[in-house]
């Protein structure tokens, strides 16, 4: 009965969330309470979301100071610096031109949004593209692929993985730093290589004439830019960076006093702080809100006892000796998945289920989760149509979204299985 409910509250909420019926939010609040008292739980349903919810909150926190610390980082203009000195050194040569491409994109994927990333790189090298005469599709595949392989401890992918599993973010990020250096050499070497081949293509010198474009913010955002701090900015986004990789406190905490720095030094004085907050409030309260939604809907698919139910039910069809390979079958498949499932329906109604059904079969859920990020909606998401970050690669590179997919996706699927590949021969979970 148990194991029916579960699959049947899994079921529903992937179809709620795919066809576009109900805002994940909504699915993921309603469905849960509804398979709480349809399983005769009554008010105990209440309580199960509760519990969910208060494991959940850490990473929601963390999630709301780590829009607000890198949107108040843009804002004073912390990048512009850093980013218009590479472009000066780009010269007209395709290969120097490509391979800048994507290192702009893992620069400013840095606040872990690929919408921001998309539009700030594109527009920023799409002209120097055109006069060079290089294929705009290529643009849209390395800065696809700098900003994919980048899943940071505050990007959806890994915050979706933390709270689904109750595993920490850090966790969950500190063993595969190794396999995200894999995967970015992987797409800078890639970058070069397209670059090499463009540079054959042209097949003739480019006028030495040409410059390089610079990043210029809009004029409304000049006067938040803060160029006489940079070196002070700098050092917080580094020092930030930095704890946030060694663990030495709570992501949460080092975001909050980050930004609450961010602010007093960039903008002092309550009203420009204010100011600064409602900005950026939107984009971190709406994940913010997905995210306690979805604690609500892991809460009570534990405390059901569904989804153990529900794990227990599959486990008995999987061999025994398959058992250890699921982790590097699921990084197998992760990327082409994110095809099929948007983050949420994934992350929040596929992963635990896989988790706890390699948990039963003597597997730790962590494997599966840092399997899941080699490519679900990491590698995947800028070429996913279940995205809107894929629709801005495509519209801002002047490109069809069929003709960005069908050349983005072979180099993508490559990192995602060179890095599923690393986590084998680095041990992060068996092959």
């Amino acid at each position: 009965m148990l194991a029916l409910l579960g699959a049947g509250t899994v079921a529903v909420l992937l179809g709620l969330i795919l066809s576009n019926r109900c805002s994940p939010l909504v699915a993921l609040t309603i469905v849960p309470a509804l398979a709480g008292l349809v399983g005769g739980f009554g008010h105990k349903t209440a309580d199960f979301m509760v519990q969910g919810i208060t494991g959940i909150a850490p990473v929601a926190a963390m999630f709301v100071f780590a829009i607000l610390f890198f949107g108040v980082m843009t804002d004073a203009g912390v990048l512009d610096p850093l980013i218009a000195r590479i472009l000066r050194l780009v010269g007209v040569d395709p290969a120097r031109i490509v391979v800048t491409s994507a290192l702009l994109a893992l620069l400013v994927h840095l606040d872990g949004s690929g919408a921001v990333c998309f539009l700030v790189v594109i527009p920023a090298m799409r002209p120097l593209y055109e006069r060079v005469g290089i294929d705009k599709r290529v643009l849209a595949c390395v800065v696809s692929m700098a900003a994919g392989v980048n899943f940071l401890p505050w990007t959806g992918p890994t915050m979706r993985a933390a709270a689904a599993l109750k595993i920490s973010t850090t966790e969950i990020f500190r063993p595969m730093l190794a396999v995200q250096a894999v995967g970015l050499a992987f797409a800078f070497a890639a970058a070069w290589w397209l670059g090499r081949r463009e540079a054959y293509r042209l097949c003739s010198p480019v006028s030495t004439t040409i410059e390089a474009a610079t990043l210029q913010p809009q004029t409304s955002l000049q006067a938040l830019r803060r160029p006489h701090l940079f070196w002070v900015n700098l050092m917080l986004t580094v020092v930030v960076v930095g704890l946030l990789v060694c663990g030495l406190a709570s992501p949460a905490v080092v975001f909050m006093l980050g930004t609450a720095m961010a602010l007093v030094i960039n903008f002092p004085g309550s009203a420009s702080q204010r100011e600064r907050v409602d900005t950026h409030a939107r984009a971190a309260l709406s994940m913010a809100a997905i995210l306690l939604a979805a604690g609500s809907f892991t809460g009570v698919m534990s405390g059901t006892g569904a989804l153990k139910a529900l794990a227990q039910s599959v486990v008995v069809h999987v061999p025994a000796g398959a058992a250890s390979h699921l982790p590097f079958a699921l990084a197998l498949v992760a990327m082409p998945l994110s095809l099929l499932f948007d983050p949420d329906s994934f992350y929040f109604g596929v992963l635990p289920v896989v988790a706890e059904m390699y948990r039963q079969l003597g597997g730790a859920p962590l494997q599966v989760a840092q399997a899941a990020l080699v490519g679900q909606m990491t590698a995947g998401f800028p070429i996913s149509p279940l995205t809107p970050a894929t629709f801005l690669v495509s519209g801002l590179s002047g490109l069809e979204l069929s003709a960005h997919q069908k050349f983005a996706f072979p180099f993508l699927y490559a990192a995602s299985l060179i890095m599923a590949l690393a986590c084998v021969l680095f041990g992060i979970f068996p092959a």
